[in-house]
């Protein structure tokens, strides 16, 4: 995948426009999260709207539906319409019965069902178009709410997406299994906050070798396995999660060690 917003002229860059109405078609997390988001950004929303319901007056249409909805959604849409789907791990094809007017795009970005709670500005947006027009498009609603625009081709989405959810779907697990194993100690999520907080910031500065800390990392065999009897005890469901991230973490200690 390849930034735009890097190889783009920047007088390219800054005449992209943004559609000024847009119907966004979804009552759900993101739907719900982009419509205030481009309402802040000036533009004019219709909706959310249900996913049969046909929008009028617009210049765009944005589906925030599930993946397996998208073309039938994509039917109720008047023709003549610019028609962008907001799925990570779908490309372009799902709309080929609306081509060429077609785009996607999505926020990398966890929404909430927290109202108010989702920021997109300074995320990255994974973008495609059918035509150039139409990426421009995209580039420029990405733009508009304050987002990198990033090309991800088609065959590469599947990958773009499980890395997002690695990212962020997989993070969230994780920490609810240290969530429940400190509980068994008195500690509260609060309690751990600050560290993520830190370890993320470290990983987002350093990168995952030279962030990596703890005693895996330090080669610390014994206390790796007093930490695997206690979870045995206290969380035995968790064992399985534990012992498959000691090997990956092992892994990840002895490719930085080989690179140092």
């Amino acid at each position: 995948m390849r930034e735009l917003d890097r190889l783009a002229q920047p007088s390219r860059t800054s005449a992209l426009a943004a559609p000024e109405r847009v119907a966004i078609v979804g009552n759900g997390r993101l739907g719900n999260a982009l419509a205030g988001a481009l309402r802040a950004a000036g533009i004019t929303v219709a909706g959310p709207l249900g996913r049969h319901e046909a929008p009028a007056e617009v210049d765009a249409v944005l589906l925030c539906v599930p993946d397996g909805e998208i073309a039938a959604a994509a039917h109720a849409v008047p023709e003549g319409l610019a028609v962008g789907h907001c799925s990570g791990a779908t490309g372009l094809d799902v709309l080929a019965d609306r081509a060429p007017d077609v785009f996607s795009l999505h926020p990398l970005m966890t929404v909430t069902t927290e109202a108010g709670a989702t920021t997109f500005a300074g995320a990255g947006a994974a973008v495609a178009g059918r035509s150039p027009a139409m990426l421009d498009l995209a580039r420029a609603l990405a733009q508009r709410l304050g987002m990198r625009p990033i090309e991800i081709a088609p065959g590469d989405r599947a990958a773009y997406h499980a890395a997002a959810s690695i990212a962020s779907n997989f993070l969230v697990t994780l920490e609810a299994a240290a969530e429940r194993l400190a509980a068994t100690v008195g500690m509260n999520r609060e309690d751990l906050l600050p560290l993520v907080r830190a370890t993320v910031e470290n990983w987002g500065r350093l990168g995952g070798e030279r962030a990596l800390t703890g005693p895996v990392a330090r080669g610390d065999e014994r206390t790796v396995a007093a930490q695997r009897q206690a979870i045995a005890e206290r969380a035995p469901d968790v064992l399985a999660l534990f012992d498959t991230m000691v090997d990956a973490t092992r892994a990840l200690a002895a490719a930085g060690a080989l690179a140092r």
